[in-house]
């Protein structure tokens, strides 16, 4: 059947299919154009070469095992993702979060940002033809992957923010750690600002192409980088704070003209107050309390605490729980049985922490949120991340709906690239930012 743009083209024009396996296209949108000669007259977008049923999967599983299928949104900033959904789980159950732990969760969405943003605009200056930047972007993300491999355990698929607090706490060396990637990152913003800023080549690419008014972008619904490229100041952590963003001190970089130039350079000095939102968290996250003590309580709770003691010294955790021992739980997650998996020591050695294990995975038990629906929005790598989702009361939500940013974006493409040269494509895509997981879902 002739699509809409087959049926609109001129005789004298040239219909030309750009993806999905396109290069640039990364094999998940098809880009049909009308051209006369190199100009563009005419194009249409076809979406959901990625698309998996993420909402529909979701209501299948439990609040608790969904997570990991956030982590395939974004996977880019996996964590913010997690976050997000949290959020959204907690709100309806009115959790309050340890101080320890929001931290944390700053840290690893800030450190998430970073990486998202580092891995657009390699990917953009690539498919521009500086491929020195593309090297340089992904050796400053490595940094920035080897802490969140350190303290998560993996590199993109986490599931490390949980609901009620985070998986496990930080590892012992993770202020060194983190300085070396702020320095590292640091050095490598400095140099490709060196190198593309002033470039008449990139300037020439970028400049003044694919122009986006704060009108347009507003009615698009465009959020996050994109939007604020065009001026308007609008931030999820200043608008409605979360966690502890209200406590830092930070700016939201606004561009001035909306082109494919301010979407690039918007991002360059995101980063930036990034680094500054995570070198204040390294002054202020609260101290880990340490090992629960047990002085001041009666004689026959000593000696059962003393017996638990004894059981659970000759326990050895296997590596990958390290930093969810049992004395680091009121550290990093909230004070809620029923939505806390109980830690691996009461598990392995009491028959009241087996019997909560039991029962937290059982089919019809675990997290049961009342019935009600709920909103909550997180400022993610390209936008506005927001979670809708309804409950009826089961251990498995109703309805799940997910706000993601970056279809309001791509949804303006056909308007961005019209009168405009089949090379300018390339860039102006380059410039949304495009996450396939996220996009079709």
């Amino acid at each position: 059947m002739p699509t809409r743009i087959q049926k609109e083209a001129r005789k004298e024009s040239l219909l030309l299919n750009m993806g999905p396996s396109h290069p640039a296209m990364h094999g998940t949108i098809r880009v049909m154009v009308e051209l006369d000669g190199e100009r563009i007259l005419n194009s249409e977008l076809e979406l959901g070469y990625l698309h998996r049923g993420f909402e529909k999967i979701c209501e299948h599983k439990t609040y608790f095992n969904l997570l990991p299928y956030t982590d395939r949104l974004n996977y880019v900033s996996p964590l913010i993702n997690n976050l997000g959904y949290v959020m959204t789980v907690e709100k309806m159950l009115g959790i309050e979060v340890p101080e320890r732990a929001q931290y944390i969760r700053v840290i690893m969405s800030e450190l998430s940002r970073i990486s998202d943003h580092l891995t657009c605009l390699a990917a953009m200056a690539m498919e521009c033809g500086a491929f020195t930047v593309f090297l340089y972007k992904i050796k400053a993300r490595e940094f920035i992957w080897d802490v969140i491999e350190e303290t998560t355990g993996a590199r993109m698929t986490t599931s490390y923010i949980r609901i009620g607090g985070v998986r496990a706490d930080l590892h012992p060396e993770w202020k060194e750690s983190v300085q070396k990637a702020i320095i590292e990152t640091r050095k490598v913003l400095k140099d490709v600002a060196g190198l593309l800023n002033k470039n008449k080549i990139f300037l020439n690419r970028t400049r003044d192409i694919a122009v986006m008014t704060p009108e347009e972008a507003i009615s698009f619904g465009w959020t996050g980088p994109c939007l604020r490229s065009t001026g308007v100041y609008y931030d999820v952590r200043k608008a409605h704070p979360y966690l502890v963003y209200d406590q830092m001190d930070f700016e939201v970089p606004l561009g001035k003209r909306g082109d494919n130039y301010d979407r690039y350079d918007v991002r360059m000095r995101e980063m930036e107050q990034s680094l500054r939102i995570i070198e204040q968290c390294l002054e202020k996250t609260p101290k880990s309390k340490g090992p629960l003590l047990t002085k001041g309580i009666e004689p026959a709770q000593a000696i059962k605490a003393s017996r638990q003691k004894r059981a659970e010294e000759r326990i050895k955790l296997s590596p990958n729980l390290e930093g969810s021992e049992k004395d680091v739980y009121g550290n990093i997650l909230a004070e809620h049985k029923k939505y806390i998996i109980p830690p691996k020591e009461s598990t392995y050695t009491s028959i009241e922490g087996i019997i909560n294990h039991f029962k937290f995975f059982m089919k019809g038990h675990g997290i049961k949120p009342p019935k009600g629906e709920v909103y909550f929005s997180v400022e993610g790598g390209n936008g506005e991340l927001g979670y809708y989702i309804v409950s009826d009361g089961t251990d498995k939500p109703y309805r799940l709906h997910l706000r993601g940013p970056c279809f309001h974006i791509v949804s303006a493409m056909e308007k961005l690239i019209q009168g405009r040269y089949v090379a300018d494509v390339i860039p102006t895509f380059g410039s949304f930012n495009m996450i396939g997981g996220e996009l079709d879902r």
